[in-house]
């Protein structure tokens, strides 16, 4: 998804701390994450993290990851008052987590807990003026019924065991949205989302998102959804401008059969059931194209209509010998190997 992720500078289980590195780090863009594996680590230094956390804004933050063989204790959280971005994730176990109820500064966290204790945390007051949230919940079943008071949430990454799913249609300045091992729950609250601009759909099983009707969604990337194998409404994307589509095997086609003004980069990518790409006139502001280990015959596809927009290909099949006599004929046809940048 093209949004403007920070580089993240990892300070792990840190001795002592250098303010200035920090600040020079910050200042350049970053985030500056000081993480710890185990409270052996943190005993004598997160009054002095917290010292940071209050001078700083959202870009510094405190992550707890690993402590193997033990339950982290949320009352740790209590020494770092002023936290603004907070990750506990990667943990088995935590304990004491309405700790989080003292937390007053937050603005981005992440609980990625497997054995998660409460299943109504995000009924914590001082979570509803979140605007980044991430949260996995593998094990209890995490209740939503809570997002209608998180009127200031505008990046959702969501995954496991969920109920009341629906809630998340009462985000209104939800922007961004990844759903992640969601299995099968219908898909209309997103017809309610009028500022939502990126959606991603992640694992889990569902057979299409025909739920979700006309849309101002820019980006939108699905990948390995067990049993998926209908894209027909995908022109419904109207102010589509990427589309990334991976691992799905028993997707047979993707057809265009309306004009996408928006759409200017095209990733499919292992989807090895694949064999039919139509409609490839519509996109007339298509620049960027990826058809990677799918069972679309480049012969055939390359004599189709396509945008005279499009400048990059990448077509391969993985197998070094024709995916060389290919990029030789994409090269005499004018186009550019797709590139990253």
């Amino acid at each position: 998804m093209p949004m403007k992720w920070k580089r993240r500078v990892l300070i792990n289980n840190p001795d002592v701390l250098d303010p200035v590195q920090i600040e020079q780090d910050l200042r350049s863009g970053n985030h500056v994450i000081v993480q710890f594996s185990h409270p052996e680590f943190y005993g004598s230094i997160l009054e002095e993290v917290d010292e940071l956390c209050e001078r700083w804004d959202e870009n510094f933050g405190v992550r707890f990851y690993g402590h193997y063989s033990l339950s982290f204790d949320c009352h740790t959280l209590l020494r770092i008052p002023h936290v603004k971005m907070l990750q506990l994730n990667s943990l088995g176990k935590a304990h004491n987590t309405e700790a989080l109820a003292k937390l007053n500064h937050l603005y981005s966290l992440s609980l990625g807990i497997y054995e998660l204790e409460n299943s109504d945390i995000l009924g914590i007051d001082t979570l509803r003026s979140l605007r980044i949230l991430n949260i996995m919940s593998e094990k209890k079943i995490l209740n939503l019924h809570y997002f209608k008071e998180y009127s200031h949430l505008e990046h959702l990454h969501i995954g496991g065991k969920v109920k009341n799913l629906d809630a998340i249609g009462d985000l209104e300045g939800l922007n961004y949205l990844a759903l992640h091992s969601i299995s099968k729950m219908p898909l209309h609250f997103v017809n309610r989302l009028r500022k939502l601009k990126h959606l991603r759909i992640l694992l889990g099983g569902r057979e299409h998102i025909q739920e979700i009707e006309e849309n101002e969604i820019e980006d939108l990337e699905i990948c390995r959804v067990r049993g998926f194998h209908d894209l027909t409404n995908i022109t419904a994307f109207r102010a589509l401008k990427e589309l990334v589509i991976e691992d799905q095997i028993q997707l047979r086609e993707i057809g265009f059969d309306r004009e996408m003004k928006a759409l200017e980069e095209l990733s499919v990518m292992n989807c090895k059931g694949l064999n039919s790409l139509a409609g490839m006139e519509q996109l007339c502001s298509l620049r960027k194209l990826r058809i990677f280990k799918t069972a679309v015959d480049f012969d055939s596809f390359i004599r189709q209509k396509l945008p005279s927009s499009l400048s990059m290909v990448e077509f391969a099949t993985a197998k070094s010998k024709v995916d060389q006599d290919i990029q030789e004929a994409l090269i005499k046809l004018g186009y550019q190997k797709w590139s990253m940048t």
